[in-house]
């Protein structure tokens, strides 16, 4: 980030509850840095309320949150930040993992899964007139958008609380497709399991609390975004709409064995084609790089994976912001 910099721009990094050489190294590297230790109020909501709580002396025109394990190319900072300062709304960069240089079969599946939610999806929405939801890096904010919203929060999903707020508040994200963002895959199976469950059951927690809310607002203020917003935040993870497709369709082939009606059983097929061709096409569109036809084919034995944290969720959904282990 420093080679980008211009004269009156600042860098702030927070070493939030941080016991490694971050704070050290930051500084190092000629960055502003907080510490920030408290073991009750944790999580990314709380660090970036210290972040902004230094820049209220003297307000930037923008602000770009980026997580300290990504990386951007040169000129994507003032791209961003011009943006949020034209279109005086949020602004989120394309927010990519990058693939490893000998990926396992899970590790390819995720980096196509996430280019589908976090590119394709939102591309499709841009084109179509429609905002985003923000995906927690490479975000840019007019100060006073940002300034509207409290961020002391212990929110698990706190990059998709944020846009939703704002987008209520009548400030919806916007997409900027010309700047990515990429990051490192988590090390080991472990780590990727503990940030998908906490991505996952995140997700599965906003769409239950602000569907209804979205849904009310769009109608009350008469903004058809906002309903945009709310399909696109009611599509489950991949993985788990694979397999509630699998589970609705069986079900209601059985029961269509039984009564000889079978209009809803081919519904449910007639969704799953819908959805198979929007995978493939995605794939062929923007993945044949990432990923091949024959792994492509291997997602149920992703889904496969799946299944404990999807089963966690129903039994002790993940609450509590834990931080993802990273190789450095």
């Amino acid at each position: 980030l420093t080679p980008q910099l211009r004269p009156a721009d600042r860098l702030i990094v927070v070493a939030d509850n941080c016991t490694d050489k971050t704070a050290e190294l930051a500084r190092a590297a000629g960055a502003t840095v907080i510490e920030r230790t408290d073991s009750d109020r944790k999580g990314k909501g709380y660090a970036l309320d210290c972040g902004l709580s230094l820049l209220a002396a003297a307000p930037p025109l923008a602000v770009i949150i980026l997580d300290a394990d990504c990386w951007v190319c040169r000129g994507s900072l003032h791209r961003l930040a011009a943006e949020a300062v034209l279109q005086q709304s949020p602004v989120q960069a394309v927010y990519l993992i990058e693939q490893p240089v000998r990926p396992t079969l899970k590790e390819s599946v995720s980096v196509f899964s996430f280019k589908v939610k976090n590119l394709v999806r939102p591309l499709g929405l841009a084109r179509l007139g429609f905002p985003c939801l923000l995906t927690g890096t490479g975000m840019a904010f007019p100060w006073d958008v940002l300034a509207k919203i409290n961020l002391a929060n212990s929110s698990i999903v706190e990059d998709m609380k944020l846009g939703l707020d704002l987008a209520i508040l009548g400030k919806a994200p916007v997409l900027c497709p010309a700047v990515t963002v990429l990051s490192p895959i988590p090390p080991c199976d472990a780590d990727a399991k503990t940030q998908r469950t906490r991505w996952e059951h995140g997700h599965l927690q906003m769409i239950a609390r602000y569907c209804p809310q979205l849904i009310s607002s769009a109608i009350f203020q008469n903004r058809l975004e906002l309903l945009a917003l709310t399909l696109d935040l009611s599509v489950p993870p991949l993985a788990l709409l694979l397999m509630l497709w699998l589970t609705v369709s069986a079900a209601f082939t059985l029961i269509s064995m039984a009564t000889g009606l079978w209009l809803s059983t081919l519904v449910c097929y007639s969704g799953g084609l819908a959805l198979l061709i929007a995978v493939f096409s995605a794939w062929i569109k923007f993945a044949q790089s990432d990923i091949s036809f024959r792994t492509l084919l291997s997602v149920p034995a992703y889904v496969l994976w799946k299944i404990p944290v999807y089963l966690q969720f129903i039994k002790s959904p993940e609450t509590e912001w834990i931080r993802t282990n990273r190789k450095v």
